[in-house]
């Protein structure tokens, strides 16, 4: 496998963790109280990895189509985008956007879905 698409294997890995990281940040500062933060913070970022290991991951539990596939990740990626607006973070909402929409096209160019 060539540089470059190893490389874009491990931006795509960099990614998910950022998505999880802007999820987490986005519960710390929504949460109305301690509680409500902790909260947020911890269960936001864990729903999206429960999601991601059972149906997007190489290794996932459940095998869904790849249309449903794309869709959650999708959903899991606009989701930290989105998070990122709402923390008061756009220029990290739009950069993570932008990587990711580049990535997931070379992914899909060099045929790096796993299934």
């Amino acid at each position: 496998m060539p540089i470059a698409q190893s490389a874009n294997l491990a931006l795509r890995f960099l990614l998910e963790v950022c998505a999880l990281a802007a999820l987490a940040h986005w519960g710390f500062q929504a949460g109305e109280g301690t509680i409500a933060r902790w909260t947020l913070g911890i269960g936001a970022p864990l729903l999206a990895a429960i999601v991601w290991g059972t149906f997007v991951a190489p290794k996932a539990t459940v095998v869904v189509s790849s249309p449903v596939r794309f869709g959650l990740e999708l959903l899991v990626f606009g989701a930290a985008v989105a998070a990122l607006f709402a923390a008061g973070r756009p220029g990290l909402a739009i950069a993570l956007g932008v990587v990711y929409a580049i990535n997931r096209v070379l992914v899909a160019v060099w045929g790096q879905q796993t299934r």
